[in-house]
C-alpha cells in the first residue's frame, strides 16, 4: 500500500503503534476495574437520584454528544476508505482476515483510538441517571461488555477490522441523533429506527465474521483463537437478541397494537 493509494496524515503515520500495543499489554486488565467502578454507579448513582430532582444538562450533553459524533464519523471514514481498500484489492475473506489494521499508517492510531474510546464513553451513563432518564439493561451491558472486548481484541492483535469499522459507522449516526435530540431539535421517528435496525445488523454481520474467522483460522494468514471468537460470539449473540427485543418493544409492538384496536 504506498501513498498514491490511500493518503494518510503526519499524525496518523507518526503515532506510535508499538508502544500503544505495549501499554494495552500491560494494562489491559484495567478494562474490568474501570467496568466494575462503572456498575457500582449505576446503581449508586441511580440511588442517589431517586429523591433528587433531575438536571437539565441539555448544553453539555449536546458538546458531548457532538465531540462523540464527530470522533466517530472521522473514525468511520479512516477506516472505511481502508476497508474499501482492502476489499477492492483483496477481496471479502482478506477484510475478514486482514489484522494489518493495526500497524497500517491510515489505521493504526484509529485502532488504537476505537479501544480507548470505549472508556470514556461510558460517560453516556452519566448523562442518563444525572437526567433520571430510563436506563435499561441493554445500555449499561452493553458498554461494560464492548470495552471489555475491545481491550482483550486489541491486546491480542486478532483480526477485527469488519468490528472497527461497522462500529464507527454505526455510532456516527448514533451520536448525530443524540446530538441532534439534546439540541431540541426535531428528529423524525424513522431515523432511530435505521439506527436500531442498522445495529441489528452490525450484531448479524458481526456473527457471520466470528464465523468465518473459526473456519479460517487455522490458516497462515488469518490470527484468530477460540477465546476471541468464544466470547466475541457470546457477545454479538447476545447484542443481536437484546437489540432485536428493543426494536420490537419499541417500534413494533406499540403499531401492532394500534392495529389490533383500529380492526376491533
Amino acid at each position: 500500500m504506498n501513498q498514491s493509494e490511500l493518503r494518510s496524515y503526519a499524525f496518523e503515520r507518526h503515532f506510535d503503534q508499538r508502544r500503544a500495543l505495549e501499554w494495552m499489554q500491560e494494562n489491559w486488565s484495567k478494562s474490568f476495574m474501570f467496568c466494575g467502578l462503572y456498575a457500582a454507579f449505576v446503581f449508586a448513582g441511580q440511588h442517589f437520584m431517586r429523591e433528587r430532582p433531575k438536571l437539565n444538562l441539555r448544553r453539555p450533553l449536546t458538546l458531548w454528544s457532538l465531540s462523540l459524533a464527530i470522533f466517530s464519523i472521522i473514525g468511520a471514514i479512516r477506516t472505511g476508505s481502508y476497508m474499501l481498500h482492502i476489499l477492492t484489492n483483496g477481496g471479502f475473506k482478506e477484510s475478514v482476515c486482514d489484522n494489518r489494521f493495526y500497524h497500517a499508517p491510515i489505521t493504526k492510531f484509529w485502532t488504537y483510538a476505537f479501544a480507548i474510546s470505549k472508556a470514556p464513553e461510558l460517560g453516556d451513563t452519566v448523562f442518563i441517571i444525572l437526567r433520571k432518564q430510563r436506563l435499561i439493561f441493554l445500555h449499561w451491558y452493553h458498554h461494560i461488555t464492548v470495552l471489555l472486548y475491545a481491550w482483550y481484541s486489541y491486546k491480542e492483535q486478532v483480526a477485527g477490522a469488519w468490528f472497527m469499522t461497522m462500529n464507527y459507522m454505526v455510532h456516527s449516526l448514533m451520536y448525530t441523533y443524540y446530538t441532534a435530540r439534546a439540541a431540541g431539535l426535531w428528529v423524525p421517528r424513522p431515523c432511530a429506527m435505521i439506527i436500531t435496525a442498522a445495529q441489528i445488523l452490525q450484531m448479524a454481520m458481526g456473527l457471520t465474521v466470528l464465523g468465518l474467522l473459526y473456519r479460517w483460522m487455522d490458516e497462515v494468514h488469518c490470527p484468530s483463537n477460540m477465546d476471541n471468537i468464544m466470547w466475541g460470539s457470546l457477545m454479538y449473540l447476545s447484542y443481536l437478541v437484546l437489540f432485536g427485543s428493543f426494536f420490537y418493544n419499541s417500534y413494533l409492538k406499540d403499531s401492532s397494537r394500534d392495529k389490533g384496536s383500529k380492526a376491533e
